[in-house]
């Protein structure tokens, strides 16, 4: 049973962190985005690179977030490949809001600042990050951050997490 200590940060807790590391972020309403489809229709001209997250597991029990750039198609053997893991598929919405506090449409690198135990292998894409400005949840799906992919990596390495960032263009085909 988690405690008040245990509870996972909400969106001003992570805006207060962010700025407590320096990190400037836009921040961007809109209703509330549940796929890359209803993003790609819903947000409206947020500039720089969307994301895609997957939430997945594999059958060690060890546990990834993937995070793409938002078109990119990704093949489960080809990503198992590269990623040097073995039948991989996506965890379940009880694990995800277990270990990174947040509900399936709302998955974020963000999201690690959660994972204190470090259960989570961040894997980012870097195409996404060579980009430049990258946009992401802020622990829910009502609204974007907009920030510098160099700030995103800082974050997620001050939160605990030293993010594997490799080309996933590898991941497209079987």
């Amino acid at each position: 049973m988690s405690t008040q200590q245990d509870a996972p940060l909400d969106e001003q807790a992570l805006l207060a962190r962010l700025s407590g590391l320096g990190i400037t972020v836009t921040h961007h309403r809109h209703p509330p985005l549940f796929t890359v489809e209803d993003s790609q229709t819903l947000r409206g001209d947020i500039p720089g690179a969307h994301t895609k997250n997957l939430f997945l597991k594999d059958k060690k029990g060890r546990i990834y977030l993937v995070t793409t750039l938002e078109d990119r198609p990704i093949r489960m053997k080809a990503l198992e490949r590269l990623i040097g893991s073995a039948r991989l598929s996506f965890g379940k919405p009880e694990l995800l809001e277990e270990v990174l506090g947040v509900k399936p449409g709302s998955v974020t690198p963000l999201a690690v600042v959660n994972d204190r135990e470090g259960l989570v292998d961040l894997v980012l894409d870097a195409d996404l990050l060579a980009q430049g400005t990258v946009n992401v949840h802020p622990l829910h799906n009502e609204a974007t951050l907009t920030m510098s992919a160099d700030d995103l990596v800082r974050f997620v390495a001050e939160n605990g997490h030293a993010p594997h960032i490799m080309s996933l263009k590898d991941a497209e085909t079987d």
